[in-house]
């Protein structure tokens, strides 16, 4: 073994095999998915060696050449007084090195987005480029697992990003050789026999850390619920109107106030942490006025700025671009979500800029055309272009689950869920006054929308002139249409009154405000919809299970009761799926199997790193374990002898891919009955409008027709539906569009869709009817 120091005094790495103490072992410590360290203990006094130093770069190397370690010394090593000697006091030195990680883990995490449908490799190079793309080469990550949604802490390392990213994806990471490779754990196997003597039975031990399980309750964060349309009529004077129930108002994200993206634009250079840009002419660039445009080389797609991650296309979005000023000649594509590369046939939605008889004209692209009301830039004018968009889901990419199942790596999990979508394209003249209404270019909706987009606020084909910032917010749930009488309904602007919006949602949920000059008039029926939130949660079981408890005398339900905490979990439907990946081990007496093994010498054959999978054959038997630790530990002897100590643990009694803890959250109501799968469901009812009101009824468009021998039932309190329950029922109805009878001023009501089925199958959330209209 050779242990090589470069103390950075110009003479390079520098041998110091001879200077390791035997009566300290030279140590080595494998942890899965965390970075390896290094304990050593040196004497360096007759071989004429420098004492080590802080941040000195240290190698271990076997003796057939296998790479075992590589890293740096991040303390000072520690002086350890052992004498006298003839050439005077003479001292071991101590010292810690850590892995090539470590100068990642110098520099912060920088506060992101999440990563959403992506695979978990290129998750970890985008994480690794934003920290430092300069400290470590990505060549050799290659796990091409896909994750639902990775959100980086910048509270922690990036090492513990990056463990969190692997573990998610059920894959190792290591930093060696100043190289980061990634691949899925169990890609290298190594088989102990004791039919050719290469498993030694005496240096073996297991044992069973867990109970199994067939009965697994487990909540995750918070989930959007209810789909709640509630409406108002105005008298002319009425400015606030309260909430019947606290709507989802601003999600949690990363920065304040719901915020997605805030730029300025008044650094040196664009923010590499934020933006990517494609500019082979240097057409973008930073002035004292903002993101400066001086045109493009005349193709769509070819000059861009684009956020590097993907915006989740749920709830409400205001994407906006401010302090504008665009000038003669311009022409391309500003504030724009695109599905895939970026064109304008890509372009779900944005503001497409044109020269039209040599005026600057903005006019509304959807779904790569053009769309509403065109309008004409004035020339030395600044402008606010704000696009909102609305979905009823808020979570629109379903989280992936791993386990390994017979060996092999199995997904649950995953997808995207379906939505239609609102979208309002308004438009503000900063040099008139700050109560002049914001004007509206295009006010429409859309049957379907995709679950992801890529937000690029500049596609230029030769756009001039400046853009002093640029904002996304995720806003929460709420939309509000209003509809005067004989006139068509339009949307309502949520803001701040100086930005020419109509009112405001707070932010805890709870009430509307309307400002001077756009209070509702007499009759004015408001249509305000949101979401409500509860605790996620999801109870399944393993009837196979079961049936084998029961036979052999046994209590048949063995219930296990956790908060998953990685990853994360965001709805019901993910508490499922992580569900059943666990029932999938923890009904296994294999997957409770923990333990360790010694060995000498693996590194002659192939070295054994925390991610590889130990089959262990005795007596006939197999069983493959995961390697969760591996410490080796230099004997100083010759021929070279290295001691290989390796823990192990299956999913069952460590987690990896999906890591739970005892107990579920406080608010959780647990469910009185376990599923056998995640749960059979009908669609919800997304896109369910009230479209005539009257004194003694509401007439509802369910938004979806029914399925065959289903329909819609009507209840009056939620969490209560079925073909044998009486209480709270109001109707069933086998037709899209139905009536609901009022009999006072404030009613709420109910839907969800069934079908034909024995018993009936039921939407998971109910679309909830509250009218706060008067009856007379």
């Amino acid at each position: 073994m050779t242990l090589t120091i470069d103390n950075l005094d110009g003479l390079g790495a520098v041998d110091y095999s001879a200077a390791l103490c035997a009566e300290k072992p030279l140590t080595l410590t494998r942890t899965l998915n965390e970075p390896s360290l290094l304990h050593g203990l040196l004497d360096c006094t007759d071989l004429n060696l420098a004492t080590p130093v802080r941040a000195g770069r240290v190698i271990m190397t076997a003796q057939n050449g296998t790479a075992l370690f590589s890293g740096y010394i991040v303390t000072e090593p520690v002086p350890l007084y052992i004498g006298a000697r003839s050439e005077g006091v003479a001292y071991q030195v101590e010292f810690s090195a850590v892995s090539d990680d470590w100068v990642l883990d110098l520099q912060p995490v920088p506060t992101t987005n999440a990563g959403l449908g992506q695979s978990s490799g290129a998750l970890l190079k985008v994480l690794t480029g934003r920290v430092d793309s300069s400290l470590l080469t990505t060549g050799s990550v290659m796990s091409a697992a896909t994750v639902g949604v990775f959100q980086p802490d910048a509270a922690q390392t990036w090492s513990v990003n990056a463990g969190a990213l692997a573990n998610s994806a059920y894959a190792s990471y290591r930093a060696l050789n100043g190289t980061l490779s990634m691949q899925p754990a169990g890609t290298v196997t190594h088989t102990f026999s004791d039919v050719d003597g290469t498993l030694n039975i005496a240096a073996l031990a297991t044992h069973q850390l867990k109970e199994l399980a067939n009965d697994i309750t487990l909540t995750g964060k918070s989930e959007p619920v209810a789909y709640v349309t509630e409406l108002f009529v105005g008298d002319g004077t009425t400015t606030v109107f309260e909430m019947s129930h606290v709507a989802i108002a601003v999600t949690g994200t990363p920065l304040s106030a719901g915020e997605l993206i805030n730029d300025s634009f008044n650094e040196a250079t664009f923010n590499s942490l934020v933006w990517e840009t494609v500019d082979p002419g240097s057409h973008l660039g930073i002035s004292s006025g903002g993101l400066n445009m001086t045109g493009g080389n005349g193709f769509d797609g070819q000059t861009t700025l684009a956020a590097i991650d993907q915006l989740e296309i749920g709830g409400t979005l205001v994407l906006e671009v401010g302090n504008l000023q665009l000038n003669s000649g311009s022409a391309g594509t500003l504030c724009g979500l695109y599905q895939g590369a970026t064109s304008v046939a890509n372009c779900l939605a944005g503001f497409h800029v044109d020269n039209v008889s040599g005026s600057t004209v903005v006019v509304p692209l959807v779904n790569g055309a053009e769309v509403g009301t065109s309008f004409t830039l004035l020339s030395g004018h600044i402008y606010t272009l704000r696009l909102r968009v609305h979905c009823p889901e808020m979570q629109r990419v379903m989280q992936t689950y791993y386990a390994m199942v017979d060996g092999a790596i199995e997904l649950f999990g995953g997808g995207l869920a379906t939505a239609p979508m609102s979208v309002v394209f308004d438009l503000i003249d900063l040099g008139l006054s700050s109560s002049t209404p914001a004007t509206v270019l295009y006010d429409g909706a859309l049957t379907s929308s995709p679950a992801m987009c890529t937000f690029v606020p500049v596609n230029s084909v030769n756009l001039l002139g400046t853009m002093g910032y640029c904002r996304v917010t995720q806003a929460g749930s709420g939309w509000i249409t209003s509809t005067v009488p004989g006139d068509p309904p339009y949307t309502r602007l949520i803001g701040t009154a100086a930005t020419g919006c109509d009112c405001a949602w707070n932010r805890t949920g709870a009430k509307i405000t309307f400002f001077a000059g756009r209070i509702p008039v007499a009759g004015e029926l408001i249509t305000t919809t949101y979401r409500t939130t509860q605790s996620s949660i999801a109870r399944l079981a393993n009837t196979a299970s079961m049936a084998s408890q029961s036979a052999l005398g046994l209590p048949p339900v063995a219930h296990w009761l956790g908060r998953v905490t990685q990853p994360l979990t965001r709805s019901s439907a993910d508490c499922e799926n992580a569900a059943a990946a666990m029932l999938s081990f923890s009904t296994q007496r294999a997957a409770a199997l923990a333990g360790n093994y010694a060995a000498v010498n693996l590194q002659q054959q192939q070295d054994v790193w925390p991610g590889d999978v130990l089959t262990l054959v005795s007596q006939s038997q197999s069983i493959s374990v995961v390697v969760r630790k591996v410490v080796i530990e230099n004997t100083s002897s010759a021929p070279e002898l290295l001691i290989y100590k390796i823990d192990f643990a299956n999913d069952w009694a460590e987690g990896l891919a999906i890591k739970a803890v005892s107990g579920i959250a406080k608010d959780a109501v647990p469910p009185a009955q376990a599923l056998t799968a995640p749960a059979q469901v009908l669609a919800n009812l997304q896109a369910l409008a009230v479209t005539a009101v009257s004194t003694t009824a509401l007439q509802v468009d369910a938004g979806a027709d029914p399925p065959a021998g289903g329909g819609f039932e009507v209840r009056r309190r939620d969490w209560d539906f079925g073909p044998a329950v009486d209480q709270d029922f109001v109707l069933r109805s086998s037709v899209r569009s139905f009536y609901l009878p009022r009999t006072t001023e404030t009613e709420q009501f109910y839907v969800r869709m069934y079908d034909a089925s024995t018993p009936p199958l039921y939407s998971r959330f109910s679309s909830v009817v509250i009218a706060n209209l008067p009856t007379s």
